[in-house]
């Protein structure tokens, strides 16, 4: 699928703006200038980029405690969400939700939920809207490989099922439940042939792999609004602890650096300097704007 320049410049541009984003965020923890919690999704960013980049303005999202790749490639103002992470009223929820608990209406974000998997059951009663009302829309379901040992999961999948409801349920596999690796917690290599029990298509993907994600994104909306659900798996890696208090003693440096070496950031940068898409000036110049960014969201 051929994108053009400025939907090229887009992806990258929104995923070096999530990342100058959380390095902010996990800054001003570490400076005592916010206080509570938090869950980054740093070495993630092409799955809730390269997902949303492939939606229309008018498809709705469910988003995850760790989502703010999620809420950038919707559209979602960053001004507004620095703002509500670090408790003021100019931020989305009135700085009462902090950055689990962020939702814009306008961009089709239905709000992030810091219960695992709580989300799921919201996006599945959002595309049953979607249907009864006729709307040429879907609604996405983000969430992570933990929430598909909840109820939640598997209720919403087995109703989304049986009424054929147009959502697209994308389970961000970074193979940590917490602490617990994934092959500790279920006895399966591939999270999406769970689909199959509820007769559903299931796909995974190389969730580093940005422009794999959008292509086939693109491909499971038009499935979605003609043939019901769809469950998407994206095999990624999260590079922080579960969330800022973790001391990850449960994997190895080398594990971690290895997938560093993977960074999804990375591998899309050499690619659109490899395609001569845009010269290293070029994506310097969207580095700087995302760094730019990242300080000018402390004026309100």
């Amino acid at each position: 699928m051929k994108l053009s320049r400025e939907q090229y410049g887009d992806l990258y541009l929104k995923m070096v703006q999530t990342r100058a984003f959380e390095e902010t965020a996990a800054r001003l923890f570490v400076e005592g200038k916010v206080h509570g919690t938090a869950h980054f999704c740093i070495g993630e960013e092409a799955t809730g980029v390269g997902v949303c980049a492939a939606l229309e303005k008018e498809d709705m999202i469910a988003q995850t405690h760790r989502g703010h790749n999620q809420a950038i490639g919707k559209g979602m103002d960053i001004k507004k969400m620095m703002a509500e992470f670090l408790g003021k009223e100019t931020g989305y929820c009135k700085g009462k939700g902090g950055c689990m608990h962020i939702a814009d209406f306008s961009v089709g974000s239905l709000g992030a939920n810091g219960v695992v998997g709580g989300g799921i059951p919201v996006a599945t009663g959002a595309a049953l809207s979607q249907k009864y009302f006729k709307k040429p829309n879907i609604t996405v379901s983000f969430f992570g490989d933990g929430a598909t040992n909840e109820g939640a999961f598997h209720e919403s999948l087995n109703l989304a099922s049986v009424w054929q409801l147009p959502i697209l349920f994308v389970c961000t596999n970074n193979y940590y439940g917490m602490s617990t690796h994934v092959n500790r917690s279920m006895h399966i290599d591939d999270i999406s042939i769970r689909a199959a029990s509820y007769g559903i298509k299931g796909i995974a993907l190389d969730g580093n792999d940005v422009l794999a994600i959008y292509e086939e994104t693109k491909k499971a909306r038009e499935y979605v609004l003609h043939n019901g659900p769809l469950f998407m798996v994206l095999n990624t890696y999260r590079w922080m602890g579960h969330s800022k208090s973790d001391s990850q003693l449960y994997r190895t440096k080398e594990e971690v650096n290895a997938w560093k070496e993977k960074c999804p950031i990375k591998r899309y940068r050499e690619y659109l300097s490899k395609e001569k898409i845009f010269t290293e000036k070029e994506l310097e110049t969207f580095d700087k704007q995302a760094q730019r960014r990242k300080f000018v969201i402390f004026h309100f």
